[in-house]
């Protein structure tokens, strides 16, 4: 990847695959879109010991974020499965380490948006996505959520939410993403890369 091409940084953490599966599907959507890549990040889990217990590299999936990913990206998109109506520990763990970023104002006018997987229909899709919003707005940063031009958000029955993606996964954790949550992502994807491409314009218009 060119260090000149602008980037959407999708950033998340996953247990069971699913939110990992909407990574890749927004992924996809950021990357259908000219002139924009994306870059899969994760996060390591978060250890109750004080010393590391995990390889610095993951042995599969995504290699785990660095504050010089989120430094340089056009865009975020984040995505976690639900834990009591809020992110999961380890992306919050990640996003608290941020503070260096906010000092200098590093996200200021970048757009980003949320993703989230819960077990259960009700179990706290919007108020994830909407706590994962906060963080974000100390950094300065532009929200996208889906529009209801968006017409699955209408049709779907499972995830789907105006406040960004999300996914049924059932009480074991093993239903797959569907027709619909996939073309949602997928329309996420595009959504923020038009906007980091627009905003990233504006901001260099303005130096």
């Amino acid at each position: 990847m060119s260090e000149m091409t602008p980037y959407v940084l999708v950033l998340y953490y996953s247990r069971s695959g699913a939110t990992s599966t909407m990574a890749q599907q927004i992924a996809a959507g950021v990357e259908s879109i000219a002139g924009i890549q994306a870059r899969l990040r994760t996060v390591p889990p978060v250890s109750t010991t004080c010393e590391a217990v995990d390889p610095e590299i993951p042995e599969q999936g995504a290699v785990y974020a660095d504050l010089d990913d989120l430094r340089h990206c056009s865009a975020l998109a984040i995505g976690s499965p639900t834990r009591f109506g809020n992110m999961a520990a380890p992306l919050k763990y990640f996003i608290d380490s941020t503070s260096s970023l906010w000092m200098n104002g590093a996200l200021i006018d970048k757009p980003a948006c949320a993703f989230t997987s819960t077990s259960s229909l009700h179990g706290g899709q919007e108020s994830t996505l909407l706590t994962m919003l906060v963080p974000l707005l100390h950094h300065g940063m532009v929200y996208a959520g889906v529009p209801y031009s968006e017409t699955t958000l209408l049709e779907t029955h499972t995830g789907g939410t105006p406040y960004g993606t999300s996914h049924l996964a059932g009480p074991r954790s093993d239903r797959s993403v569907d027709e619909h949550e996939r073309t949602l992502c997928l329309a996420q994807g595009k959504r923020i890369a038009r906007l980091a491409l627009a905003l990233r314009a504006m901001r260099q218009e303005a130096l």
